[in-house]
């Protein structure tokens, strides 16, 4: 009898402990959190930037540099042309900083309410590009106009496109382009697969482009160009880490790599 009752009590404990388990006490490596929970919008830290589709070599080298310098924060982009990112920012769409290459386009932004006080960081001037075997023979702007060479150009609300129409009206000639592209790599893209015989992109693009594309110079009498503002977004959630990524590409760090890829300062 005496070890009937040892038995028992031996098997209640067991039972009773086993009742007692807490969800806590899950394996190591294993979650216990509802899908809800683990479905987060972007981590602390955290940031995205709306950026000109021309940005993008220089600012994801910044991103890199700028998490390199702030551990435990994060930048994540979006190219495109900044006539869309604007109206996609006054929309609505969740952006934290906003690199406009035009200031039209940040003054939608402005003006929207969404984004205040604005700095200029860098400018940019056009250049012709086009394939390295060059099969039209451009040797200059003014070769656009003839009927026997392909153009492709940013469409006209774009950037590029008011660049590239600025250059056109300074040098007097009439550009008919056989595609009109959402922003300035698509244009870079339609020379580099020789689609087209020329493109009016940025000097930035022809340098980041290597050994793609070839450069044709517009004369500084005829060329144009565009200045770039920063600024951050009202409605960001990391206001501080947004207001820490434009200070460094303000900053001399900053500057440097868009000096190497061939911007301009903004006040050039």
């Amino acid at each position: 009898m005496r070890r009937f009752a040892l038995t028992v009590a031996a098997l209640a404990a067991v039972t009773v402990a086993g009742c007692s388990s807490s969800p806590s006490s899950a394996p190591s490596g294993s979650s216990t959190s509802s899908p809800a929970a683990a479905s987060t919008a972007l981590p602390a830290g955290s940031i995205t930037v709306f950026a000109a589709s021309s940005l993008k070599e220089t600012f994801t080298q910044l991103g890199k540099q700028f998490q390199e310098a702030h551990p435990g924060d994060t930048v994540k982009f979006s190219f495109g042309a900044s006539s869309t990112l604007a109206t996609q920012i006054t929309s609505g769409a969740p952006a934290d900083v906003f690199a406009s290459a035009s200031p039209k386009n940040m003054q939608t932004v402005v003006s929207a309410g969404d984004a205040s006080n604005p700095q200029d960081f860098a400018k940019n001037t056009a250049e012709v590009a086009v394939p390295p075997s060059n099969p039209a023979k451009v040797t200059s702007v003014n070769d656009l106009a003839k009927s026997s060479v392909k153009v492709a150009l940013c469409q006209p609300q774009v950037p590029c496109g008011v660049v590239a129409a600025q250059v056109f009206k300074n040098t007097g000639i009439t550009v008919k382009p056989v595609t009109l592209q959402p922003d300035v790599k698509s244009v870079l893209t339609q020379v580099e697969l020789g689609n087209v015989d020329a493109g009016v992109v940025y000097v930035t693009d022809v340098k980041a482009a290597g050994a793609k594309v070839t450069g044709v110079p517009i004369p500084a009498s005829d060329n144009a160009s565009t200045t770039y503002p920063i600024a951050t977004i009202s409605s960001s959630k990391n206001q501080s880490i947004a207001q820490a990524f434009v200070a460094y590409v303000l900053s001399p760090q900053g500057q440097a790599v868009l000096s190497a890829a061939g911007f301009q300062g903004p006040s050039t």
